[in-house]
């Protein structure tokens, strides 16, 4: 599931792939772009911004046309690979929302929630609403903690995965964060006893795994190893032993272990108690 490290790992590969080289042919599979020729146009640099990919584009005559920033987002089942030139591309054609060629690479976007080309200038019209990127250099912890306390009500799960907040935490991180810090996830936000240490962890974990191509929370890059709560229902509490719980009547599904992390006093959404395995 594509989170904020993967986007920080994909924009790097694909830097490495094409920043500096120049764009032989383009052919971009939405509809609001299928006429869109980029040919031409160079390839200035790859940046992640949480979630989000931005390919910064310099065009062909600077004194004609202004900078343009491609513009991707993965959802939940996209990625980009990078190819040698001339080679087919890998996996199913319907799948395919992006390809960009130069003289040495192939680069191919399957899948992509999201696809736009814009002025770079527009940049922060588009992504301003995102909260500090966690793997950014310009990272402000200060700042990521009084955006998750301006709304005291909400849940934790909830806060942290609003990309408002901090950018780049989904479902994985969401879940594990919560279970190392021992907080159960519906608790409110104001209740959560040290904010500054949930976000130090956040940035600490999505750091370590920003520079290795397995995620992991436990440490482990062994298969079916990698997670303390996350995909692990009805198995053992790595800690404790308690079956793992989970909640998938909302749009996000939420892992927990009934021990490690016991609940408080708010009711979590719907009023029904979260289904704990026996």
């Amino acid at each position: 599931m594509p989170e904020g490290d993967t986007v920080f790992r994909t924009a790097q590969a694909l830097g490495r792939a094409l920043a500096g080289a120049t764009l032989t042919a383009s052919d971009l599979r939405v509809a609001a772009l299928a006429t869109v020729d980029l040919a031409g146009w160079a390839v200035e640099e790859s940046v992640s911004r949480g979630k989000h990919l931005l390919l910064r584009l310099r065009p062909p005559d600077a004194a004609t046309a202004a900078p343009l920033t491609l513009h991707s987002h993965l959802g939940m089942d996209g990625s980009w690979r990078v190819f040698t030139a001339g080679r087919r591309p890998a996996g199913p054609a319907h799948h395919i929302r992006a390809v960009l060629h130069t003289t040495e690479a192939l680069a191919v976007g399957y899948q992509l929630k999201e696809l736009a080309l814009l002025p770079t200038t527009d940049e922060p019209a588009r992504l301003g609403h995102l909260g500090p990127d966690l793997l950014g250099a310009d990272f402000d912890a200060d700042e990521a903690v009084r955006r998750l306390s301006r709304d005291p009500g909400a849940t934790i799960a909830d806060a942290l995965r609003d990309q408002r907040h901090l950018a780049g935490i989904g479902n994985v991180y969401c879940a594990e964060l919560l279970f190392l810090r021992g907080i159960w996830p519906w608790t409110p936000t104001a209740e959560v006893t040290d904010l500054p240490a949930l976000v130090a962890l956040a940035r600490r974990v999505l750091l370590a795994n920003s520079r290795r191509p397995v995620r992991t929370t436990t440490g482990s890059l062994r298969r079916g190893q990698t997670t303390y709560v996350y995909g692990r229902s009805n198995t053992p509490c790595r800690r404790c032993g308690t079956l793992i719980a989970v909640d998938n009547r909302g749009e996000r599904v939420t892992y927990w272990c009934p021990a490690c992390q016991p609940a408080g006093t708010a009711a979590p959404p719907g009023g029904a108690a979260p289904r704990t395995p026996r």
